[in-house]
């Protein structure tokens, strides 16, 4: 067996996984990075994040040019190459992929291909040909699509979120378990393919946990694509019949019905890629809910171990675990660092995008935390309409006393592309005044921020004044 001794070594070579490993060689740290996959990237990269926006696009180009006649231009039906569509984004993970390869390799670190369990608190074994020696280590496993017993039924046609991008065909008729956001993307990707996508969802409205008034807009465009949404309804069973998969359907009200569809895909969460690590050789312990318990620099009750990203607590999105590693590096070098970070950013990208940061109004309610609630709708946005697309909202929530920002939130799109200015202006401890004294470039819908920040003097320019 191959040894290999290391300052540091990292395992799993995802966003989180990764930026750790890099900036440990930045410090002068000789690294080892292991990894399941021979690609570097994760499942953000490889199956995740980076070709479902990919093909989001795609979906998003199909709509908007449906959608062009509104503006005097009208196109042909699309003619969708569903071998093009899949090339597409499996080009841009490999050149994504190629261009970690050469930034890992300038560092000189060395990446092992397998999978790691832990020997004991300071060695590692890949695959039971490498042994790891280490002073420190960063877990950075990730976390896989959860998918209950109740639906593994052996069949092709149910999928997870990794075999509905494989893109294999265009469903007639798609089955989409679970109203949240991965659910909705790959819905609205096989919609604008062509399929006649149902979504059922248990509880009584889609992205469940999101702000109501955000997923408003949403939800009225997607009834208007989406073949049904069955809100407050289970899937109690599955079962293959031929080249379908029969559905059995439970409503609120206990009564039950069958549909049938080509395929499945199942979304109903994730899980912490935790299991069969050997963790408790190294001395650490799980959760209840499978995670790994950190403090505030990520180290686990192994002082010298550090856990990041998905295993480390919700909430599971890239770029908290990049966040993340990088706070875990900084403290095993000793640095004077925490991982105060006042919000975590989300977006789900669907058209419209939805976006927040901070406190939102449903857990202020929930905390009884006292706010002051400002909206800007886009109708109002010059630049939201000369895209025709004025459904769209921008909501501030600030403290009632000091007008410090608590929580922003967008609904319309590219939300996502300005949720960068909201978790400034939180970290900042900015106040509505600081948003409404900042000079945005008209017309953009970036001024929406601006506009709902002057509301909360009861003068936005393009609103109605408050009332006398």
């Amino acid at each position: 067996m191959e040894v290999i001794k290391a300052q540091m070594v990292v395992i799993g070579a995802g966003p989180g996984g990764y930026a750790a490993a890099f900036l440990a060689a930045d410090k002068g740290l000789s690294t080892v990075l292991v990894d399941a996959s021979p690609r570097m990237g994760g499942t953000c990269l490889q199956v995740g994040c980076i070709p479902s926006k990919a093909v989001l696009h795609v979906a998003k180009v199909i709509n908007e040019a449906k959608e062009a006649s509104h503006f005097g231009v009208t196109y042909g039906p699309p003619k969708i190459d569903i071998n093009g569509v899949r090339g597409h984004w499996q080009k841009v993970v490999e050149n994504l992929t190629r261009n970690l390869a050469m930034l890992r390799d300038a560092r000189k670190i060395r990446y092992v291909n397998g999978r790691g369990s832990f020997l004991d608190a300071n060695t590692l074994v890949v695959d039971g040909k490498t042994q790891v020696v280490f002073e420190h280590a960063v877990i950075a496993t990730g976390s896989s699509p959860a998918t209950p017993p109740l639906f593994q039924i052996g069949s092709s046609r149910v999928m997870d979120s990794t075999g509905a991008l494989a893109l294999e065909d265009i469903p007639a008729k798609l089955l989409v378990v679970g109203g949240g956001y991965i659910g909705l993307e790959m819905g609205t990707v096989y919609s604008a393919l062509g399929s006649k996508v149902s979504v059922v969802e248990m509880t009584d409205g889609l992205l469940p946990g999101a702000d109501r008034d955000l997923v408003a807009p949403l939800a009225k465009r997607l009834a208007g694509q989406f073949d049904k949404i069955l809100l407050k309804t289970k899937v109690t069973k599955l079962e293959e019949v031929g080249k379908t998969i029969r559905a059995t359907l439970e409503a609120a009200d206990g009564t039950s019905s069958l549909e049938t569809f080509d395929r499945v895909l199942i979304s109903v969460g994730r899980r912490p890629n935790t299991r069969d690590m050997g963790l408790e050789k190294a001395g650490i312990t799980l959760d209840s809910k499978g995670f790994i318990p950190t403090d505030n620099q990520r180290r686990s009750v192994v002082s010298h171990i550090y856990a990041i990203g998905d295993i480390a607590g919700e909430p599971m999105l890239a770029h908290k675990a990049t966040y993340e590693g990088k706070v875990a590096v900084e403290a095993l070098c000793g640095e004077p660092v925490i991982y105060d970070a006042k919000a975590v950013p989300a977006v789900v990208f669907t058209d419209p995008e939805i976006a927040w940061a901070g406190l939102t109004e449903s857990e202020a309610e929930k905390n009884k935390v006292a706010y002051k609630k400002l909206r800007f709708p886009w109708a109002g946005s010059g630049r939201a309409m000369t895209r025709g697309r004025t459904e769209g909202l921008t909501k501030i929530l600030i403290d009632p006393a000091t007008e410090r920002v608590l929580g922003i939130g967008l609904s319309g799109i590219d939300a996502g592309e300005m949720i960068g200015e909201a978790m400034l202006a939180i970290e900042m401890g900015a106040t509505a005044r600081d948003l409404a004294l900042t000079m945005h470039a008209h017309p953009t819908l970036s001024e929406t921020l601006m506009e709902a920040a002057e509301a909360a003097h009861g003068f936005p320019t393009h609103a109605m004044p408050a009332k006398r």
